[in-house]
């Protein structure tokens, strides 16, 4: 099981535990667990409505690629430690992070 934590837009923490393998985005485990993201472009880092800041554990993930970086530079509110949630994969350098949701909600 690959364990992190997500912190939503009201400051409330949740560790979710997610099977390892499962090939899913970290947008798409966190639209499944009922958190409120938009993901208006479905996960092609065309809107940046999943963004998320990356509170602990971002030297473990990979680096971001340029479409989203370019999407991330739209916002005003995106600093270092952002990232788009449909970007990131979840497996095992997600381990032990701390997520924060930004994006727009629904």
């Amino acid at each position: 099981m690959i364990q992190f934590t997500v912190e939503d837009r009201d400051g409330t923490r949740q560790t979710l535990e997610i099977p390892e393998g499962i090939n899913l985005s970290l947008m798409e485990v966190l639209k499944a667990s009922e958190y409120n993201i938009l993901a208006t472009c479905g996960g092609l880092a065309l809107c940046a409505t999943c963004h998320v800041q990356v509170l602990n554990g971002l030297d473990a993930l990979a680096p971001a690629q340029d479409a989203e970086l370019d999407m991330l530079d739209t916002l005003p509110d995106a600093d270092s430690d952002s990232r788009l949630a449909c970007q990131l994969r979840v497996d095992e350098r997600l381990e032990g992070g701390l997520f924060r949701i930004r994006g727009a909600e629904q």
